[in-house]
């Protein structure tokens, strides 16, 4: 007996999400449901911490209603129990929005990664034949740009030139070492702060992370900062979110120390 039925449509607008909301061009994102929660037990996030964990936005807006998150739970099971099929169906959702686009004379964004950690651009090659390259049609201005946050440096480094697909590294309390490394080869990396943004963290600058979703497009090896929302602002206590307020501190004493 199936543990899912096929929904209409897998991509949701981006209008849904506030962060998405504020994106300059039309987004489209993909959530599944995160970590194993789905009727296998198998973990979409495979690299999540437990700070990343409590902070995850999974129930956050729409998200908190049960009708979407059992609407995320199918799609996954969707996902797990008929990678083919499911892959498939993404790939004509991406191409039909795309071919839309590309009459317009638009760009367009996608995020398949909403609330998970897959490598889908693998995926859709492997299992529709779409390589994404092929939706870019003028290089000086990608028709379709694939976005992700992940935890995975691997991934990082896989897709690090690739030029419509931008992969942001997303540090946590227990992969800094990794995050540096990021930063290193000139990928960006999301940091979660307590308070207000400090100018810079581990010597690298520190951008606003939430005016756009896409503000990852425009610079490279920087910290998008992010503020810390929901559980994550009132319980963490794993280092998951950084004391911005301690940081600011500090960086004020060392700026009065040269003056």
């Amino acid at each position: 007996m199936k543990n899912y039925t096929i929904p209409a449509r897998l991509l949701s607008p981006g209008h849904t999400n506030a962060k998405t909301a504020k994106n300059e061009i039309k987004t489209f994102i993909l959530y599944l449901a995160p970590h194993t929660q789905n009727s296998t037990g198998i973990n979409l996030c495979p690299k999540a911490s437990k700070g990343c964990a409590l902070a995850c936005l999974y129930n956050a807006g729409r998200g908190a209603f049960t009708s979407v998150q059992n609407a995320r739970i199918n799609k996954t099971n969707f996902y797990i129990s008929d990678k083919a099929l499911f892959i498939k169906k993404l790939a004509g959702e991406i191409i039909k929005e795309t071919a839309k686009a590309k009459k317009k004379g638009e760009q367009i964004a996608f995020r398949l990664n909403g609330t998970s950690d897959q490598d889908f651009v693998y995926l859709l090659k492997k299992y529709a034949g779409l390589d994404i390259l092929d939706l870019v049609y003028d290089i000086s201005k990608p028709t379709a740009i694939f976005y992700d946050y992940t935890k995975i440096l691997g991934k990082v480094k896989k897709y690090i030139n690739a030029p419509n697909y931008v992969v942001t590294y997303s540090r946590a309390e227990d992969n800094e070492r990794d995050a540096i490394a990021a930063l290193n080869m000139g990928a960006n990396v999301s940091a979660v702060f307590s308070d207000e943004l400090p100018a810079s963290y581990k010597g690298f600058k520190v951008i606003d992370g939430d005016s756009s979703d896409l503000v990852m497009l425009n610079h490279n090896g920087v910290i998008l900062g992010l503020r810390a929302k929901g559980k994550a602002a009132r319980l963490d206590t794993s280092g998951f979110v950084i004391n911005s307020n301690k940081l600011n501190i500090k960086q004020n004493e060392q700026i009065k120390a040269t003056v």
